[in-house]
């Protein structure tokens, strides 16, 4: 009992949205030095568009029964929600772009929009981790932008992956491969257009 309540915590607390949320505010305070007005100014947009509106968008389908739950626990009910978040994080790009965002955001944003394309495909034939996805693809950008110290935050990713088995939402296969995939995708896309 005391697992399902840590794991649940977990899931919850550290669930994509948060992660992607957290994640782009840091970043946007991070790409401006001296200006933090506009660093969170620009860090609060792109998590608007990456992540807060597609979550409501997600809570709008469970309210009216089209989506069974809020992390879209049945696969065939995630490529639509996968698209509309992809289609915010293009909106959310061309905002961002307009205010001549630091290009360190605009990766991270990219880098997001890739692995919502990525997890698309993925999800067409197999459930693959969103959450670990997200969690790896986070303490790798960290490490990039802040210093391989920050990999101190991988035990967080394996325990939310921990949280994903434990609830039966995915197996350990599809943690490993969410975890594997979001690393190498948001590694891989962030380091190239940062």
């Amino acid at each position: 009992m005391i697992r399902q309540r840590v794991a649940r915590w977990l899931t919850e607390l550290f669930a994509p949205a948060v992660l992607v949320s957290v994640l782009l505010v840091l970043l946007g305070v991070h790409s401006e030095p001296g200006r933090l007005g506009r660093g969170l100014a620009l860090g609060v947009v792109a998590a608007l568009f990456e992540s807060v509106l597609p979550f409501l968008y997600i809570l709008r389908g469970v309210r009216t029964g089209k989506i069974t739950d809020h992390h879209i626990g049945d696969r065939r009910q995630r490529l639509v929600p996968l698209l509309v978040g992809l289609g915010s994080v293009v909106a959310g790009l061309a905002v961002l772009l307009l205010a001549h965002a630091h290009r360190e955001l605009l990766a991270a944003v990219v880098a997001g929009g890739v692995g919502l394309v990525v997890a698309a495909a993925v999800n067409h034939w197999w459930k693959m981790s969103v959450h670990s996805a997200v969690a790896a693809g986070a303490v790798v950008i960290l490490a990039l932008v802040y210093g391989w110290p920050m990999l101190a935050a991988a035990p967080l990713a394996v325990a939310i992956g921990w949280s994903r088995v434990e609830l039966k939402d995915h197996t350990a296969a599809q943690v490993v491969v969410g975890t594997v995939v979001g690393a190498l995708v948001a590694g891989g896309v962030f380091s190239a257009l940062r």
